[in-house]
């Protein structure tokens, strides 16, 4: 199947990120959220994404209006019919997400491929929701989604080796660099990631070290670029808490039981960098 343009279902951080890759690409994209304000606030980040990059000198004003001129936005699902490929970004919500799913499910012509961006939920189960469980499959893009090079692509049990074959192209053709992973709570980099980053948590709620110090010692002693709890705060402190939700459900073990302090700080609603303040202020 050849994919010139692609559908987006949620125009946040991750929408309009998977948005611009795939403007930036040459692929014609479709982006549609509840709200006018929703969508216009999605593609002025992308524009203003674009002029970050022009001042880097990383693309020219020609090549943003280019790739601006290639997004459509909508409120209205109907608009993703001219779409091969559908991808949800939705939040990190089972629930939210099979409603999306369904709708996507009932609206696109049989053909389409319909792929979510969960970063833990199951794709087999999603799928199952569905009459195109063949054509349906995971494509986890992480953020920044228009610097970072990885997307897992997640094959469900059902996920056919054509479906499979044309979003690896596809996610290939944005300059990414794809791995393929099995169904499973996780998949491969969360399934690592977020238990260290509640671990960072359980250490601070200790009182071991402050949060510069956890940091710096995971960058300097790691050689990771950024520290855990300030990941965190860049992911959104929700999230990975709904996340190690995932996993203390599916897995039935308690090494992945949320730290407490990770629980208080999101019934606060100190998220990270979308609300001013999570483990730092901002």
């Amino acid at each position: 199947m050849s994919i010139t343009t692609v559908g987006i279902v949620g125009a946040g951080t991750m929408g309009n990120g998977i948005a611009q890759a795939c403007a930036v690409s040459g692929l014609n994209v479709v982006m549609v959220d509840i709200s006018d304000a929703a969508v216009a606030k999605g593609v002025a980040t992308v524009s203003g994404s674009l002029d970050r990059l022009i001042k880097k000198e990383k693309i020219t004003a020609l090549d943003k209006d280019a790739a601006m001129a290639r997004i459509t936005g909508s409120t209205n699902y109907d608009d993703l019919k001219v779409a091969q490929l559908v991808i949800e970004a939705a939040t990190e919500n089972y629930d939210l997400k099979v409603k999306i799913v369904k709708q996507l499910d009932a609206l696109l012509a049989p053909e389409v491929i319909v792929a979510t961006n969960t970063s833990s939920i199951s794709i087999t189960k999603l799928a199952a929701v569905t009459q195109r469980a063949d054509r349906f499959i995971g494509m986890h893009f992480f953020n920044p989604v228009p610097m970072m090079a990885l997307v897992e692509i997640i094959r469900g049990l059902q996920t056919s080796d054509t479906t499979h074959e044309a979003v690896h192209a596809m996610a290939t053709a944005l300059g990414k660099s794809p791995i393929t992973v099995k169904n499973n709570p996780g998949f491969v980099v969360n399934r690592i990631l977020v238990p260290m980053i509640n671990e960072a948590f359980f250490v601070l709620a200790e009182g071991i070290a402050t949060p510069e110090d956890i940091d710096a010692g995971m960058k300097l002693g790691c050689n990771q670029p950024i520290g855990p709890l300030a990941l965190a705060d860049m992911i959104g402190l929700d999230v990975c808490l709904a996340v190690m939700d995932v996993y203390v459900t599916e897995f039935a073990d308690s090494k992945y039981r949320p730290c407490p302090l990770l629980k208080e700080m999101v019934a606060a609603g100190r998220l990270g960098r979308k609300t001013g303040q999570g483990v730092y202020k901002y």
